[in-house]
């Protein structure tokens, strides 16, 4: 079988699951293949995902390390079984890889936490308001990479009102509601928006205000998206340098904490409706 040429984050979770469960079973990599009937070499393949494992295997390998946690293999063998090519494939080409794998993850989630001190959530942003904040990248985009970022940013909000949308909680400070990218109109627009969206079922958003309680963060943006398991869920972080996604358990563990604590210091949802619409007017 050829190596897979570019693996994407989530075909990557399988063998780094796959790695945890057996290091856990105190299994070296030569005793794994012992027992698979393998090579060392094929089990190496397996955990670095340089070759596509099926959902058998999968369940074998959990059989053969000792997982009682049947929900967690089931949910390992269904994502090495559903191989589908997703909408964000046609940006290969064009977007850093680590966006293909955040519209993967969003597209996957069975929930999405999201928490901005500065920025507008990405899956709630008009294009207008997109495209301000995609003109002061640093390096500088040309106009057409533009086009492509938007287009993307776009596409991903599709997961918020398809037929089966996904249960999205925003945390957003009153800092990032009065940030007026692109000008006044832009930013009356995108908060007007704001509220037409926090009225979906699916969708809560929650205001930390100016003069409320202290939270964590030291401002980066934060996406939670919880997968079919909790051992599944992956944090995504937006900073200076980059997206980084975070699987390791104890680090998730950090990441819902900071969470909760942010939606402790904010605004019940009816408030923070009533917050971003009293913005909306007043700039």
């Amino acid at each position: 079988m050829a190596p897979r040429s570019t693996p994407t984050a989530r075909r990557l979770r399988i063998g780094t699951e796959l790695r945890r469960l057996r290091e856990r079973a105190g299994m070296t990599a030569v005793q794994a293949a012992h027992s698979l009937g393998t090579t060392q070499a094929q089990i190496s393949n397996i955990e670095a995902n340089r070759f596509g494992v099926s959902g058998e295997r999968v369940r074998t390998l959990a059989h053969i390390y000792g997982c009682a946690d049947q929900p967690l293999v089931d949910a390992l063998a269904d994502m090495a079984t559903n191989r589908t090519r997703g909408w964000w494939e046609e940006y290969r080409d064009t977007l850093p890889s680590p966006l293909l794998d955040l519209a993967e993850m969003e597209h996957h989630a069975t929930a999405l936490r999201v928490a901005q001190v500065i920025n507008i959530p990405g899956l709630l942003q008009t294009p207008d308001h997109a495209r301000a904040l995609f003109r002061e990248v640093v390096p500088a985009l040309r106009p057409h990479e533009i086009e492509h970022y938007i287009s993307h940013r776009i596409k991903r909000q599709a997961v918020l009102f398809r037929d089966n949308p996904v249960p999205y909680i925003a945390v957003i400070h009153e800092a990032a509601l009065r940030m007026q990218f692109g000008g006044r109109e832009v930013a009356q627009a995108q908060l007007r928006h704001l509220v037409e969206v926090g009225e979906q079922p699916n969708i809560s958003l929650r205001v930390i205000p100016f003069g409320g309680t202290s939270f964590p963060t030291a401002g980066h943006g934060l996406d939670y998206a919880s997968g079919p398991v909790t051992a599944l869920d992956t944090a995504q972080l937006d900073t200076s340098h980059g997206s980084e996604l975070i699987d390791a358990a104890g680090k998730l563990e950090t990441y819902r904490l900071i969470l909760d604590r942010m939606e402790q210091a904010t605004l019940k949802p009816a408030a923070s409706h009533d917050l971003i619409e009293t913005i909306a007017k007043s700039i």
